[in-house]
């Protein structure tokens, strides 16, 4: 479980970087980043579906400029392999019960520390105005390298300090008799989904257009289910 835990700190640091820093290629994404997280504890699936639901909250909020969001970098892959855990010593729904939960606070912490970074680098900034009204290009690239090299050590102790916490945990709380376990899968669904419609709803009457690609989306995603089901 050590081995698993160090790999997820390592794993959460670089997904974390990828949120606001480098090279924000997207791969922070929860049902990405789950996904990345079941496949070190085993099971990308599981991981996999934990991310899906995990995305579906995720689309409530979007990572714009200096906005405060959730960070889902550190976060996703200790809930997916979380999931992953879960589901190889007990039930899958237990595990998710407890996976999609954790993720969730756990992006809501990481959100608070991005804040505390951005307002530790702006310090920085402050005491080399001088240097930087000249254009001292020295300065700027050491401002860079210092807030992607935080930025990178605040996203991998995230996820160390969660991994151990939630490994042994969701090792427990999987095998706990649950007789109503059957309804937290449709249940988690059900709350992502409709925290994930009203993102929806909200941006279709907000930005132009939208709407039909999102009707154009899904069209092809009831497409490729029926195509695949077959």
């Amino acid at each position: 479980m050590i081995v698993d835990v160090l790999a997820l700190g390592v794993l959460g640091a670089v997904l974390g970087l990828d949120v606001v820093s480098f090279p924000q290629a997207q791969v922070s994404r929860p049902i990405v980043a789950a996904t990345l997280g079941g496949a070190l504890a085993g099971n990308a699936g599981v991981g996999m579906l934990c991310g899906v639901v995990l995305e579906l909250f995720a689309h409530e909020t979007l990572p714009f400029g200096a906005s405060r969001y959730p960070e889902w970098g550190s976060s996703s892959p200790v809930a997916g392999a979380a999931a992953a855990v879960g589901a190889s010593v007990g039930e899958l729904p237990m595990a998710l019960l407890f996976a999609v939960p954790f993720g969730l606070l756990t992006a809501s912490i990481g959100g608070w520390s991005m804040v505390k970074l951005r307002q530790l680098n702006a310090r920085l900034a402050r005491r080399r105005l001088e240097a930087l009204a000249r254009g001292s290009a020295r300065t700027v690239a050491g401002l860079q390298v210092a807030g992607a090299s935080a930025d990178l050590v605040r996203s991998g102790m995230i996820s160390l300090l969660a991994a151990a916490v939630a490994l042994p945990a969701v090792r427990w709380i999987a095998v706990q008799p649950a007789p109503l376990s059957g309804y937290a899968l449709p249940l988690l669904a059900a709350m992502g989904g409709a925290v994930a419609a009203g993102a929806a709803w909200k941006m279709f009457h907000s930005t132009s257009g939208t709407r039909w690609f999102g009707i154009a989306g899904l069209a092809v995603g009831i497409g490729l289910v029926v195509l695949m089901s077959r």
